[in-house]
């Protein structure tokens, strides 16, 4: 009896040793391919993978806070997803233990926002360069484990896998960027966090929030009420492209108060995403003569922008508009701390200016040539005001014309001709050309998307995009600080069809700024796109599926009465499943295997299939002969 005791106390204490350690256990029979994106730098993969479960904790080198934070962060997520609640403790000595240690090595040979990611049979070590490093390191941690990681409830059945990898990774950009137009609609609080966040898991470090414009001034001013009083609030809302004629007579507006401006730029900090202000001038600028007549050029007051387009209010050249605007800048820089504030600087008609007598005697007695001159004395003006705080501008790259303020840098956005001109004046480059970065562009056929301004920007065009152009000597392609893309409102009234441009274009951007040009490749990154989507479904994004969207080629071809219709989609997928019936297609449908001979008028439904399940909503046409310009 007394023998069978003391072999229950022996296991008892076995047992309470193993339960309490920090040991990860591993799964050697682990071998599935890993899938991250933005693509690292380095990485090698080893045979088998650890088990994160309750007894894994977190680590972090004594007496360093933000690792502790980062730490946590991922404690937080990962309790969300699993149910399991892992410790987060400081690691006297620095070392793995068993766990998870998150640190931070100032000498680590990687550049600033690089990072070390080891898993092995000791535990998983991240080392940061900075807490920057540390945070992108821990990002990718995420993408090692299921996609669903980043459910925000518990997942139940899941193993929670760690394979076994080697990685070096670090940045090649510097600018790595994202932009939203909360003037045409306007986001939420919430949203714009939520945003942040998707920034963040895409290893995005610049926010650009555009701030001010013709239908819309969305930052609290004290000095100045009206600004969002009266700029805040448009009458109604044009429905449909510009030059429409219907509007839905809604009021509609909105604005963010200082406090909450403090706590969106606090929220991205902690990300390491630094949000860049843009307050429009010396265009675009309704708005603010809306609310404030004097500061415009002809005295009248305009009514806040309903439609979409370009118009004529300008700022005045007056002293009294550039003390409303330093009044305005400085409130502005009191709220966001980033080394560049936005200007704007682009559409700015000169129709008042060159109407305007006053206006015309200023350009007299300083001495300029024409408006473009009084343009860049404006944005001049404007800069030495701005670099008076400690801060620099950056503008789009209008601001070029009549020649580039001392110290501005200039975002490129009408083609990289912008960029290149700067870029050899030895002036910093945000390169985010129409063309490749415009998100609010269609990236499907248009018949199949909602409205959008126009263009045609796919994944795959995203993702070819080198923001760094080649006529450059390697001394001017220093100059060129990384890439963002835009998004435009105009189109987008929901925070839903925010993310449905934005997504998943936003991984082919991200690996354009982060992943070395030699590591990029188009059809790795296909591979991986399909896991991405799973932890976008997770987090909840309401993301595009153009790339699996049946699209339809009409041929009028001579020798034949029927019309020839060829089936495509982007990502190629083989089993696109039709109906001539007009019933909707099942993977029990005819399968597309060669171009089909149809009568002008037949309805056609397709839809990509793979595995079993439809990757996309069902596209459909009427067969009809092409126009004569189409051919």
């Amino acid at each position: 009896m007394r023998n069978h005791f003391l072999q229950l106390l022996i296991w008892a204490v076995i047992f309470t040793s193993v339960s309490c350690s920090t040991s990860v256990p591993k799964e050697e029979e682990y071998n599935s391919p890993i899938s991250i994106i933005p693509e690292p730098v380095s990485l090698e993969q080893g045979k088998g993978a650890l088990i994160i479960n309750e007894n894994t904790k977190l680590l972090f080198a004594k007496d360093d806070e933000e690792a502790q934070k980062i730490a946590e962060s991922f404690a937080d997520q990962f309790s969300a997803a699993s149910g399991i609640s892992l410790a987060v403790e400081e690691s006297a000595e620095g070392k793995v233990e068993g766990g998870i240690l998150f640190s931070v090595n100032e000498n680590l040979d990687v550049p600033e926002e690089g990072y070390e990611l080891k898993v092995d049979d000791a535990g998983v070590s991240i080392v940061g360069k900075d807490h920057a490093g540390l945070f992108y390191g821990m990002q990718t941690l995420k993408q090692l484990l299921p996609p669903a990681i980043e459910s925000t409830e518990k997942v139940e059945g899941e193993k929670w896998l760690v394979p076994l990898v080697s990685i070096q990774d670090y940045p090649r950009y510097k600018w790595r960027g994202l932009h939203l137009d909360v003037s045409r609609h306007f986001s939420t609080v919430d949203f714009v966090k939520k945003y942040i966040d998707n920034m963040a898991m895409h290893k995005l470090n610049t926010f650009h929030w555009h701030l001010t414009d013709d239908q819309g001034w969305r930052i609290e001013i004290k000095k100045y009420p009206k600004l969002t009083e009266i700029g805040a609030y448009r009458d109604e809302t044009l429905v449909g492209h510009a030059g429409s004629t219907e509007f839905d007579g809604k009021r509609y507006g909105g604005f963010y108060t200082q406090e909450e401006i403090k706590e969106v730029v606090a929220y991205a900090q902690e990300r390491h995403i630094t949000v860049v202000p843009e307050i429009e001038l010396p265009g675009h600028a309704t708005a603010a003569v809306a609310s404030y007549p004097e500061l415009g050029v002809t005295g009248n007051r305009p009514k806040v922008v309903t439609e979409w387009g370009v118009f004529l209010d300008i700022y005045g050249v007056q002293d009294e508009t550039f003390e409303f605007l330093q009044d305005v800048l400085t409130e502005v820089m009191e709220l966001f701390p980033s080394k560049y504030i936005h200007i704007g600087g682009d559409e700015a008609w000169k129709d008042q200016w060159k109407a305007s007598a006053e206006v015309q005697e200023k350009i007299k007695e300083l001495g300029l040539k024409d408006e473009h001159e009084l343009q860049s004395w404006f944005i001049t003006r404007i800069e030495q005001f701005v670099n008076s705080k400690g801060r620099q501008i950056i503008g789009w790259d209008e601001i070029l014309e009549g020649g580039l303020a001392p110290n501005a840098a200039v975002m490129s956005w009408r083609g990289e001709e912008g960029g290149i001109a700067a870029a050899k004046e030895k002036h910093n480059v945000v390169m985010t050309p129409g063309g490749y970065v415009y998100f609010d562009h269609y990236q499907g056929d248009p018949q199949f998307e909602p409205l959008q301004i126009s263009g045609y920007t796919t994944l795959e065009r995203v993702y070819s995009y080198d923001p760094t152009p080649e006529v450059l000597s390697p001394e001017e392609q220093k100059y060129i600080l990384g890439a963002q893309a835009n998004v435009w409102s105009e189109y987008l009234p929901t925070s839903e069809m925010v993310e449905y441009v934005v997504f998943p274009r936003l991984a082919a951007l991200s690996e354009v700024l982060w992943t070395p040009l030699e590591n990029k490749d188009w059809e790795a990154f296909k591979e991986k796109i399909p896991n991405q989507l799973k932890r976008y479904d997770y987090r909840g994004i309401n993301y595009s599926k153009s790339i699996y969207y049946v699209t339809y080629d009409v041929e009028d071809k001579a020798g034949t009465e029927k019309l020839v219709v060829s089936l495509k989609n982007q990502f190629g997928l083989s089993k696109m499943y039709y109906t001539t019936d007009g019933s909707e297609p099942t993977k029990e449908s005819s399968l597309y295997e060669g171009p089909l001979y149809l009568d002008e008028g037949t309805t056609l439904k397709a839809v990509a299939i793979q595995d079993g399940e439809p990757m996309s909503k069902v596209t459909e046409i009427t067969v009809e002969k092409p126009k004569e310009e189409e051919k």
